[in-house]
């Protein structure tokens, strides 16, 4: 072969080894999706114990995760995590997992449809608390409070208790409620008082 193809053909040859090498160290040092190696399933399935199958709840203490927008999920998570967030169990839960799982857990619960539980409700409560909801709380928790998009998490069709317990946690200082809510939580109770927060409860068991 002359030198001087020779010489390109030895060029060409060490360019693609080159490129081959940077490749392979490229997979080599790419981080797995997670720090333990489970998929988004896997995480989740870890949350069915409390949370339901996909995240839908047979409550009545624990939430439907299911629907609700990333961004909430994820924020609770950390808030929980942080201890930012008031939690009996969920905030050792949290701290098990990296901000990576939480965010691959966020979207697969995002990604699943709401189940509204079937609950008892009483039909003159839940009207009264049908003009609340649109008076004092439409503005964050819209469509009713099914609307995920808010990243309010979702009241509509959520199990009784469980909002009961999470509201406890806000009047009692436990878990600090956001401005927006609160001045229009004051202003319903002003006005209304605690059978005002019943009417809303029963609103929202009412959204089957």
């Amino acid at each position: 072969m002359p030198q001087h193809l020779f010489r390109k053909a030895f060029l060409a040859a060490g360019l693609t080894l080159a490129v081959s090498s940077v490749g392979l160290a490229q997979e080599k040092q790419a981080p797995p999706p997670t720090l333990s190696g489970a998929d988004a399933v896997m995480l989740a399935n870890t949350c069915a114990g409390c949370h339901g199958t996909e995240g839908a709840s047979h409550g009545p203490a624990s939430p439907t995760i299911a629907g609700i927008s990333k961004a909430y999920f994820v924020e609770v998570m950390k808030g929980f995590a942080d201890d930012s967030i008031y939690s009996t169990i969920m905030g050792r839960i949290a701290k098990g997992y990296s901000e990576d799982e939480i965010k691959l857990m966020a979207e697969y619960f995002a990604s699943k449809p709401f189940v509204k539980a079937k609950q008892s409700f009483d039909k003159g409560e839940a009207d009264k608390g049908a003009k609340l909801h649109k008076n004092y709380c439409e503005k964050c928790h819209a469509n009713n409070g099914s609307s995920a998009e808010d990243d309010s998490g979702i009241l509509a069709g959520q199990w009784t208790p469980y909002l009961h317990y999470s509201m406890e946690d806000f009047q009692t200082g436990k878990r600090e409620m956001p401005k927006k809510m609160k001045q229009q939580f004051e202003k319903m109770q002003e006005k209304e008082g605690e059978a005002g927060l019943k009417s809303l409860m029963n609103f929202y068991a009412s959204q089957q």
